[in-house]
């Protein structure tokens, strides 16, 4: 089969990795993006802002749900198919928003009919599989990369603007945290199923803050979790704490929780000048849910009263938050495949996530530090 982005862009690939292409006569059109999965990561995150990015058009999502079927036509003009496989030949570019436990077996498909590929995290089970992932789409010349949409929140970027600019002296802790009050469980598989399906905190917001923490700090050289199930018909984690010693010296705490009834700070940075506290989450989700525009102006503007405050006790201001950028992410994408830039998020990268996943559930359940 031949490459369907070069075929999209009437030009030869032009780079090993990624599959790139040039740009060309069907370049004006956009590429053809099938979507896999239309729950909350499809409908509320790909598929709004895949609609919004320049380059790329929504053209077919696979859901069973004869009700979903009618928004995605209706909103995105875009055909609702029943099977994955129905996307290998007409599209560019695939998505993989299905739950966590199809993210290997869809992604390897994908790549074996000659596609690039956009997995949401966790990319896999394993960092194994990651990197076996990653192996084959370097083999076959494509892009992999994996939806790690929390790099572009606004206080993550905050956060890094001031490590950079040296505001904070040298960071010695980190403190993050996704933390929830929703004491009468959902349901759905991410809370009640086991292990083979990927569920729980850990591996769904656990992951995001792991990506951030090595992303900020560098690599983990070890690892101690404390992992709870707290809620009645609940059969994943649902309250976990993880700690992680970063190669540099610094140190990582990380919670998520969905059983908080009283929220700490999402963010709380020490260094050796200054500290960083911010509350609250970022905007740009609940402004995904209410069905904004992500392409319209000021979308990823946090209001002031939001703000976070840099200093200390004794002399601090408050920081304006940068503007969040989920787009950025899928911009990213196509300046892959267009131009030949890195993907915006290495699948190396999100292997080494999960293997502090891995050694953060090793951890919680032999209640030992693990080393990496």
């Amino acid at each position: 089969m031949t490459d369907a982005v070069t075929d999209a862009a009437a030009g030869p690939a032009t780079d090993a990795v990624t599959g790139t292409a040039a740009p060309g006569d069907g370049a004006a059109a956009g590429l053809r993006v099938g979507l896999v999965g239309y729950g909350v990561a499809g409908a509320f995150f790909h598929a709004p802002l895949i609609a919004a990015t320049p380059g790329l058009r929504l053209s077919a999502v696979v859901t069973g749900n004869p009700e979903r079927a009618v928004e995605v036509r209706r909103r995105y003009g875009a055909r609702a198919v029943g099977d994955a496989a129905e996307l290998w030949e007409e599209s560019d570019l695939v998505v993989v928003a299905s739950p966590n436990r199809t993210h290997v077996p869809l992604a390897r498909a994908a790549l074996e009919a000659g596609l690039p590929v956009v997995v949401d995290k966790p990319l896999a089970a394993t960092a194994a599989e990651a990197r076996d992932l990653a192996r084959l789409a370097r083999e076959r010349g494509l892009m992999l990369t994996v939806f790690q949409n929390r790099r572009w929140d606004g206080d993550f970027r905050t956060v890094e603007r001031l490590v950079s600019s040296g505001e904070l002296g040298e960071v010695t802790r980190l403190e993050s945290r996704f933390e929830r009050w929703r004491p009468v469980p959902k349901g759905g598989w991410r809370e009640t199923g086991g292990a083979e399906e990927l569920g729980g905190l850990l591996y769904d917001l656990g992951s995001h803050l792991v990506d951030q923490a090595l992303r900020l700090l560098g690599p983990a050289i070890e690892v101690y979790a404390e992992s709870d199930v707290r809620r009645p018909g609940v059969a994943a984690d649902d309250d976990t704490f993880v700690a992680l010693t970063h190669a540099g010296g610094a140190r990582s705490h990380l919670w998520v929780s969905s059983v908080a009834p009283v929220l700490g700070p999402r963010f709380r940075v020490l260094g050796s000048r200054a500290g960083y506290v911010k509350h609250g989450l970022d905007v740009q989700e609940e402004r995904l849910r209410a069905g904004a525009d992500p392409g319209s102006p000021g979308f990823g503007e946090e209001p002031e009263e939001r703000w976070g405050v840099l200093g200390t006790d004794d002399d601090h201001r408050p920081v304006r938050t940068e503007p969040g950028a989920y787009l950025d992410f899928y911009r990213g994408v196509v300046a892959c495949l267009r131009e030949g830039a890195p993907p915006p998020v290495d699948p190396e990268e999100a292997a080494g996530v999960l293997a502090v996943l891995e050694a953060a559930r090793r951890s919680a359940a032999e209640r030992r530090v693990v080393p990496l």
